[in-house]
């Protein structure tokens, strides 16, 4: 029976690790985002890792030589338990897979965070404050428009901060 495993690999080698798995007749998947990049005044639209360091193997271990993916390029070692490789739960392949496009790409989930939207800051020494978004950066930070005594202050908070006030 075929199950999912995880692959830990060398450092920024997610992609050359791949290559080298698929040309031995591994089915591995290696989940990914679209993300911009600035460099040079250029800017493109790359793919990068979901999960920096690690990708998927779907294998059976009865059948196939599991520990050859140990000495591929590009992978440091495949997860094991008890000298054995940790098998994934399907489920939550069947849903990161779900949430792809065509493009093998993980689609962002939409939190209706949009700029000009109004949020409450929900953890932090800023708790409670509602702010209006100016700008939403690409590492998941927001900045916003803050009413503190009676001023208007910029702050720059994480994503992860703050909830919708638009409902």
């Amino acid at each position: 029976m075929t199950n999912w495993f995880v692959i830990q690999t060398q450092p920024n080698q997610e992609f050359r690790a791949e290559t080298h798995l698929r040309r031995q007749g591994y089915d591995v998947w290696l989940p990914c985002i679209k993300k911009i990049r600035r460099h040079a005044r250029r800017v493109e639209n790359v793919q990068r890792p979901l999960f920096p360091g690690y990708m998927f193997v779907r294998m059976n271990i009865d059948e196939q030589p599991w520990r050859a993916i140990n000495g591929t390029f590009g992978v440091r070692n495949i997860l094991c338990q008890n000298n054995k490789p940790q098998i994934i739960e399907r489920g939550f392949i069947d849903a990161l897979r779900a949430r792809t496009d065509d493009d093998g790409c993980t689609i962002p989930v939409d939190d209706g965070m949009r700029e000009g939207g109004n949020v409450r800051i929900a953890h932090g020494p800023f708790e409670d404050c509602i702010g209006t978004i100016l700008k939403i950066a690409d590492r998941d930070r927001i900045m916003l428009m803050l009413q503190i005594l009676g001023r208007e202050v910029r702050a720059i908070v994480s994503r992860h901060e703050v909830v919708s006030a638009d409902a």
